[in-house]
């Protein structure tokens, strides 16, 4: 287990002996059935301190049973068209597994723009999804190949990522945030695809910033990535951005909406919004369903975090100005090539 061995692991589970009741019913249904991996998914989090990871897991459980994280999976965002609406802007999906069995995610990062409905339904949005894939997507997955698979894949298209994304910055500190402090390690490695010059320049500033565990696991491909996406999936699992070098967009799929993973067509998120309308139908049989978003506390960002969101802040400030000031240099270059300057 590295730097978490199973004395850690053992030490851990001792510790948690000793929470509330909640907590306990809000852990078992946060690790379903593999709660060893989720000890050992905290310790690595933390750098293999019981103390420091015990205090990360029980901020976590406290945060679930705060915001009712356990029933997220019974508020569907209706109506379907305000859903719709969500998963064009938001571009996020399962395209399918990899040779291991882990599921393949994948995120359109440039052209997610989040303008179509409240920052609180993109967050209920992503945090059902982490709920979806560690209650249903991954359980399956350990079953098929007969071992804990608790981990996934993601891969980051950046086509169309222009200095407008320093709008989304907040937003995206805000889901980054959650994702951190409440569902640790749960991805294995991130690969980068077709990257522009925007973000090299970001790369190259926040690469320094992050943690050596971090940076391990982000791998920055050559355009589409696709011959070496292959390596670890088969094809029909490769998201639709990487079927072809020059794809040009996210939101061009192979065979229209079907195999564009961010559609609601999809089948991922066909199931994936079925379940939670069963899910709500069964409670609206007991009690009325509210309508509106889900709204759930947003958590601090820890210092480094902060910092890596004001360093992309200042980066992208940078570039803006750049583009600004070769803009003003073109425009006087090309007035002052129409003037006849004479010497005398």
């Amino acid at each position: 287990m590295g730097i978490a061995n199973d004395d850690a692991v053992n030490q851990f589970e001792s510790l948690m002996e000793g929470v509330s009741e909640p907590l306990k019913r809000t852990f078992q249904n946060m690790h379903h059935g593999y709660p060893k991996e989720t000890y050992f998914r905290f310790l690595k989090a933390r750098d293999g301190s019981v103390d420091k990871a015990h205090t990360m897991l029980v901020d976590c459980l406290n945060w679930r049973v705060q915001n009712e994280i356990d029933n997220i999976l019974e508020k569907p965002i209706v109506p379907t068209e305000l859903y719709r609406k969500v998963r064009d802007s938001q571009l996020v999906g399962l395209s399918g597994y990899s040779n291991e069995g882990l599921p393949v995610v994948a995120v359109g990062v440039g052209l997610s723009t989040y303008d179509q409905a409240s920052v609180h339904y993109y967050v209920q949005s992503h945090i059902q999804m982490n709920e979806y894939r560690d209650r249903v997507v991954l359980p399956l997955a350990s079953q098929k190949h007969g071992r804990p698979i608790n981990t996934c894949l993601k891969v980051l298209d950046m086509t169309g990522l222009k200095l407008s994304a320093l709008n989304q910055v907040k937003l995206l500190t805000v889901i980054s945030t959650i994702d951190d402090l409440n569902y640790p390690e749960k991805t294995d490695t991130y690969y980068i695809v077709n990257a522009p010059y925007i973000f090299t320049a970001c790369w190259k500033v926040v690469k320094p910033l992050l943690h050596e565990r971090t940076r391990k696991k982000i791998q920055v491909l050559r355009g589409s990535g696709k011959d070496e996406l292959l390596k670890i999936m088969d094809y029909a699992s490769l998201p639709h951005f990487c079927t072809r070098e020059g794809s040009g967009s996210s939101r061009h799929s192979r065979n229209g909406t079907t195999d564009n993973c961010f559609s609601l067509d999809h089948a991922f998120h066909q199931e994936l919004y079925s379940y939670v309308n069963r899910q709500a139908a069964l409670i609206q049989s007991i009690k009325p369903l509210k309508q509106g978003s889900f709204h759930v506390a947003f958590p601090e960002p820890d210092l480094d975090d902060a910092k890596i969101a004001r360093t992309i802040e200042s980066e992208l400030h940078r570039l803006e100005d750049q583009k600004e000031q070769n803009g003003l240099g073109r425009s006087l270059s090309k007035q002052l090539s129409g003037v006849d300057i004479t010497i005398n």
